[in-house]
């Protein structure tokens, strides 16, 4: 036990997160280098990151599917998930910070929290994941180091502790100081940085850290007593005790440690990864795992130790090479290479046929793997994402991971006969994959209806069902996903009577529908006496009318926030059967929904554009053509930004039209925000 202990002390699961084009890639590939990982550095520009090896990623220069490595850092394990940053791929993000249990928000020196990095940020908060933050790129024309820690106080809503400040910004910048032991760091260029040098701080250098190291010295003080004592009394604090009290702090979430640099010139990286050591906490430090004993329906939570029984969460399938593997964050227990576990969520046996620490698209095997590790796992055939494996004899489901809805479709059709088994096929493996992709037919059409998060998501599934699987199609222009719902009440009853082979079918249902509070769910209560009937025949009513809200009685798309009263099932006929009753249940609904005034839901997204202020009126007309609402707009960084609810289905081509109403300078992020109607 001590010795697993004594690992677990020394591992670090951390996610690197923030908006598109903060520079996360770049710095996972300088970590890689710096580490040992990797021999020579690529680039993102040139399509060459080590991380984003999906030939979809290296041309786009962004991250579309988390990736995982592994790399070792003075005496610790660090496992890193560089996560992507478009608003399409959020799930992904969302299923990683599940696992983690630190994180690290990259900003850009020059824009700050962008609207991205913001949701990403509250996402991780969400999951309660202590973080550093690395401001990146302040080796850029207009970086401002204090600027970035002013937004993320006033967006962020978090006390940002500055550990390391730059020296210089802009074309100026050269070197890093850190605050705490007041030395600058210089980085050998020659050695691509790998080589630094720690130097003492000459006059220039101490005017310009220690207004740093008083505001950090602040921070620590309103945490610490002890500090709070020595601050006031003017003694020097043994800089082992300020690193003790930043991790403190730290692992408190009551402020967050920044670090300075830039990744691409080859600046600040690896004091930022003694900050990964020192500060984010290891599987010990976190916040025990909890599960649901499905026997006694309690909760339970327990320690990361492998002397406990089995629990470990699959949060990622990939379909790499055609090969089915399965990425598992192990909460506690071990799996050994060839053992029989226990998928619960699917109830089925499953055998793990070989694990593997990750590095990107390579693997390397393992024999064994334990609490706290993340690792990949080959031979889980019937295993999907967010599916929990335990032992039988000590059954537990971890807590699910959220779902999302689709908001935009398409449809799909193989070129001739032969290409629709190859898609379909192809579309599995997909599907397998991502959770917020779906597929069905339509019925008129005979069509494939793929649903995803936005162009973006569906213009790359397209992409690699042509270049990965070779498979050829015709796919028709994107359409937006609706709900329905309805206003107001709506009562009904049915009867089913019908003889299906050889039985006849009978059931009677008596139910009333009616709205919920928009983003609440769907309820159905039960108001039977269940003294009176079958309790069989209840539940095939539930399942009824579980059934009837996967289709409304407007265009069939789902419905959602609506009350089900299930008011009467009658059970006096002999004829009466489950099938009957889940059909009359079906039939009723349908009755009750169209007397309730029902009506579509549309995707409604969030809109921030941040433009150059003469641009505002452009800016303000485009969104009124395009049936959006104006929410507010401020200044920022210097221009304005303008924030605006719009309608989905009227946002299509929005960018191309936004990029020439303002000559390319204005900066657009489109997230979902609900299914609504916009008045």
């Amino acid at each position: 036990m001590a010795s697993h202990d004594a690992y677990l002390e020394k591992l670090r699961n951390i996610g690197i997160i923030a908006h598109i084009d903060a520079g996360k890639t770049t710095l996972t590939e300088r970590i890689l280098f710096y580490t040992g990982r990797i021999h020579r550095m690529g680039e993102v520009h040139d399509g060459s990151a080590t991380m984003d090896f999906m030939p979809e990623e290296q041309e786009r220069g962004i991250t579309i599917a988390s990736a995982c490595t592994s790399c070792r850092w003075d005496n610790h394990q660090i496992n890193i998930i560089d996560t992507p940053g478009h608003v399409d791929f959020t799930i992904e993000v969302d299923r990683c910070l599940r696992v983690l249990d630190g994180a690290v928000g990259v900003f850009c020196g020059v824009g700050g929290v962008e609207p991205q990095s913001e949701t990403v940020w509250r996402q991780s908060a969400k999951y309660n994941i202590p973080k550093l933050a690395f401001v990146n790129k302040m080796d850029r024309a207009g970086a401002d180091f204090a600027a970035v820690l002013e937004s993320m106080r006033t967006k962020l809503d978090v006390v940002p502790l500055p550990v390391q400040i730059p020296v210089g910004e802009g074309g100026d910048f050269r070197a890093v100081i850190d605050v705490l032991s007041m030395r600058m760091i210089v980085f050998d260029q020659d050695t691509q940085g790998a080589e630094y040098t720690l130097l003492p701080l000459d006059q220039a250098g101490e005017e310009v850290a220690l207004p740093w190291r008083e505001r950090a010295l602040e921070i620590l003080a309103e945490q610490d007593d002890a500090i709070m004592e020595a601050y006031l009394g003017g003694d020097d604090i043994p800089v082992e005790v300020l690193h003790q009290a930043v991790r403190k702090g730290t692992l408190a979430m009551d402020f967050v440690p920044v670090f300075a640099g830039s990744a691409l010139k080859n600046i600040g990286v690896q004091p930022f990864l003694d900050g990964v050591n020192r500060y984010l906490p290891s599987p010990l430090d976190v916040h025990p795992a909890q599960g649901i004993d499905p026997t006694t329906k309690h909760a339970k939570a327990f320690r990361p130790s492998s002397k406990e029984p089995l629990s470990a969460l699959a949060f990622k399938v990939s379909m790499a090479s055609g090969r089915k593997m399965v990425l598992l964050r192990i909460y506690s227990g071990t799996i050994e290479a060839g053992q029989t576990v226990y998928n619960i969520t699917q109830d089925v046996d499953e055998r793990v046929a070989r694990l593997f620490v990750l590095h990107a698209d390579h693997r390397e095997k393992l024999s064994q793997a334990r609490a706290g590790q993340i690792v990949a796992a080959a031979g889980l055939k019937h295993t999907r994402t967010a599916d929990t494996l335990c032992s039988r004899n000590d059954p537990l489901i971890l807590e699910k991971i959220s779902a999302y809805k689709p908001v935009i479709s398409l449809a799909l059709e193989p070129k001739n006969a032969s290409e629709e088994e190859k898609l379909i096929q192809a579309l599995d493996k997909i599907l397998q994959e991502d959770p917020t992709l779906i597929a069905d037919r339509d019925k008129d059409t005979d069509q494939i209806i793929l649903s995803g998060m936005g162009e973006l998501h569906l213009d790359v599934v397209q992409e690699r069902l042509r270049r990965e699987f070779k498979v050829g199609m015709r796919a028709g222009n994107p359409q937006v996903v609706f709900q329905e719902t309805v206003r107001g009440t709506g009562q009904a009853e049915a009867v089913f009577e019908k003889e299906l082979g050889d039985t006849w079918h009978y059931g009677h249902v008596r139910l009333a529908v009616e709205s919920r509070e928009r983003g609440t769910g769907n309820r159905i209560v039960s108001e039977v006496d269940e003294a009176t009937c079958s309790a069989a025949f209840l539940d095939a009513a539930v399942k009824g009318v579980e059934d009837g809200l996967q289709s409304g009685v407007l265009k069939g798309y789902p419905v959602q926030d609506v009350r089900v009263r299930i008011m009467e099932i009658p059970n006096t006929d002999k004829r009466c059967t489950d099938v009957g009753f889940r059909m009359a249940a079906v039939s009723a609904l349908k009755q009750a929904l169209t007397k309730a005034d029902p009506l579509l839901l549309e995707p409604i997204m969030a809109v921030e554009i941040g433009v150059p202020e003469e641009f505002v009126g452009e800016c303000i007309s485009l969104l009124g053509t395009k049936g959006a609402r104006i929410e507010n707009m401020f200044d920022r960084g210097g221009q304005k930004t303008v924030r605006a609810l719009a309608p989905l289905r009227k946002m299509f081509g929005f960018s191309t039209a936004l990029r020439s109403a303002t000559q390319g300078r204005a900066g657009l992020s489109m997230s979902f925000d609900r299914f609504d109607v916009l008045d």
